[in-house]
């Protein structure tokens, strides 16, 4: 069975604040220049993946994203000073990684079957300088079960040193890259449906470090 997903309206409106606190804060300490908003679909649902380098990249795609979209972010952050306060506000989906929970995807895809996007990074955790890691294929499995396609997106600048560098009035660029929304080969049932999976986890990785520049892409290299 299905399960239902709703957002009430005070939550839209927490959003809408914390959305624009974050962006305010960052223009403060950052150029942040955006690529490709004509890739974005007009309406409908649509799975955001994107590199994940540091804490920085989920609140910079989330915050400058023309509306607020679904989130999904490790669960270590829910006990975290500061972090917690604003995935609890903004009400993100936790995700134990390593874990498999069905519910926790069947609640992405009744997300992205609401209408709404939904953000997620498929590497699942942080790298913590350029360079991408080997993806999970969650990420597809949300796509493939709600048939939504998959928006690319590169972040480059939220290095670990990020809050540093602009505390020192550096002024460091953030760039956030937006790629061509992606149709994914449907996954099959039955023994080529693991294949399938890691081929279609390649593609989306591939397309994002097609965004980024060469010492960000890492193991898509």
């Amino acid at each position: 069975m299905d399960t239902e997903y709703s957002i009430p309206f005070h939550l839209s409106i927490r959003r809408a604040f914390l959305r624009a606190s974050i962006r305010l804060l960052l223009q403060v300490f950052s150029p942040i220049h955006i690529t490709g908003r004509a890739n974005i679909p007009p309406k409908g649902p649509y799975l955001i993946v994107f590199n994940h380098v540091s804490l920085y990249d989920p609140p910079l795609v989330i915050s400058c994203w023309p509306t607020a979209p679904e989130a999904v972010g490790a669960v270590e952050i829910w006990s975290r000073p500061g972090q917690s306060l604003l995935v609890k506000g903004y009400k993100a989906l936790p995700v134990t990684r390593g874990e498999y929970s069905r519910e926790l995807l069947m609640t992405m895809v009744a997300a992205l079957k609401s209408g709404r996007p939904l953000a997620i990074a498929p590497e699942g955790s942080r790298s913590h300088k350029p360079g991408m890691q080997r993806a999970h294929p969650g990420a597809v499995y949300v796509a493939d079960k709600a048939g939504v396609p998959v928006l690319p997106v590169g972040v480059v600048g939220t290095t670990d040193d990020y809050l540093d560098r602009a505390r020192r009035w550096e002024r460091p660029v953030l760039e956030m890259r937006i790629g061509e929304p992606i149709t994914l080969p449907p996954v099959p049932v039955g023994a080529a449906r693991k294949q399938v999976l890691q081929a279609n986890t390649g593609l989306i990785m591939q397309q994002i470090a097609r965004l980024l520049p060469p010492e960000y892409r890492g193991v898509y290299g």
